[in-house]
């Protein structure tokens, strides 16, 4: 049996001219994520439709849960336009209701098509009393019902009621790709993920202190890459050995120094890297004032190494929201797990909290790094995480 699901398109619907390029994007992810399975994609007035056979259900709703740029979808029923089988079908959906448990409904009703005689009011009346006369125990609640009947009059009837928001956003590969810098802790994950739903294309950056820190600190971090790779079209992992770069800065800088300049560091490799595989900016999870390295003045001090932008998205979040987040989108659990990165391993017990540009930038060139970078990068581990089949 062939299964039909009704896709909306997000934030790209208010594109204008360049619609249809951002369309185009949003459609071949979506084949990419369901490469080797008997899929169509079809566009339709503002529409997607997939059409898929039952095999393939959890595959195509694993997908449409990770995919940026739609704002919702549904299986939906695919029916001739006339009011007899409209309304037979939601007297069908009524009965699903009540064998899940429901108890109370409303319709929606939306008629794209004005030739059809019935508007979407009278859709909403005729289809409802249907409904309650061939549900019995089904009643209609329109301010707090326990699910919604849709009608959608296009070029067919479409009919459904399990309907599921989407991620909104933009289609990935959109606006351009970006370098992560990507930790083992909450944060960073989440500004992945945010900078993925504007349409970034994302890699990242890991950078690791072995014998300091552990192969399953590691592997935290692959996995994380793993899981932000699974929304984003997969993600290219940098692994950095930094060990030498950060005793440098152990033994030498002073250490209420030693996080800022770890970070100037860390900036200034990721963005020989971000060069070499043409990123247009570093990304990073620093959220404002939350440890002594992000306050205004340290930000100041670890971007002026750098030349690319740098976007924070979570500069403006608490950490309770940066949680929410992370546990939305399957990384918390992940990144609690006990095994510290290097930042934490090394960090001084008393940071400087208001750091100077200027000094900051005298201090890191006089630990002169440079040979230790060039060093790192040219032994560093890549891991594609996340990548759909093709």
């Amino acid at each position: 049996m062939r299964l039909t699901w009704l896709i909306k398109p997000g934030e790209l619907t208010l594109k204008g001219g360049n619609r249809k390029s951002f369309e185009a994007v949003l459609k071949r992810n979506l084949q990419t994520m369901l490469s080797g399975r008997d899929v169509q994609i079809v566009l339709h007035n503002g529409r997607f439709y997939l059409h898929t056979s039952e095999h393939d259900q959890a595959a195509v709703e694993g997908a449409l849960s990770r995919l940026m740029g739609i704002s919702g979808w549904a299986q939906t029923r695919s029916l001739p336009k006339t009011i007899e089988a409209v309304t037979a079908a939601c007297v069908e959906e009524g009965k699903k209701l009540i064998a899940q448990g429901i108890a109370a409904f409303k319709i929606e009703a939306r008629r794209t098509d004005k030739s059809f005689p019935h508007d979407s009011f009278a859709l909403r009346c005729s289809c409802g009393q249907a409904v309650l006369d061939g549900v019995p125990g089904l009643k209609v609640d329109v301010h707090q019902p326990g699910a919604v009947i849709y009608i959608e009059i296009r070029e067919k009837a479409y009919i459904y009621s399990d309907a599921h928001k989407g991620l909104g956003g933009l289609p990935v590969g959109t606006a351009g790709r970006g370098l992560l810098l990507l930790s083992g802790g909450i944060d960073s994950p989440v500004a992945g993920f945010f900078m993925a739903s504007r349409g970034m294309g994302i890699d990242a950056v890991h950078f690791h202190a072995y014998p300091y820190t552990s192969a399953e600190a590691r592997q935290k971090t692959v996995r994380l890459a793993e899981i932000i790779g699974g929304y984003c079209m997969g993600i290219r992992l940098y692994i950095v050995g930094f060990t030498k770069v950060q005793m440098r800065i152990k033994e030498s800088a002073p250490p209420p120094w030693a996080t800022v300049l770890l970070r100037m560091a860390m900036m200034d490799c990721a963005e020989k890297i971000a060069r070499k595989i043409k990123s247009k900016c570093l990304i990073t999870g620093e959220s404002l004032s939350q440890v002594a390295s992000q306050t205004i003045e340290n930000l100041s001090c670890t971007e002026n190494i750098v030349t690319l932008p740098v976007l924070r998205p979570l500069i403006g979040m608490d950490k309770d929201s940066i949680i929410r987040k992370a546990e939305q989108i399957g990384t918390y659990s992940t990144s609690i797990e006990p095994y510290q990165d290097c930042c934490v391993l090394f960090s001084p017990p008393h940071p400087i909290l208001r750091g100077d540009p200027a000094e900051a930038i005298t201090l890191y060139e006089s630990l002169e790094l440079e040979p230790l970078i060039e060093e790192a990068l040219r032994e560093y581990e890549t891991v594609k995480c996340g990548y759909p089949l093709t």
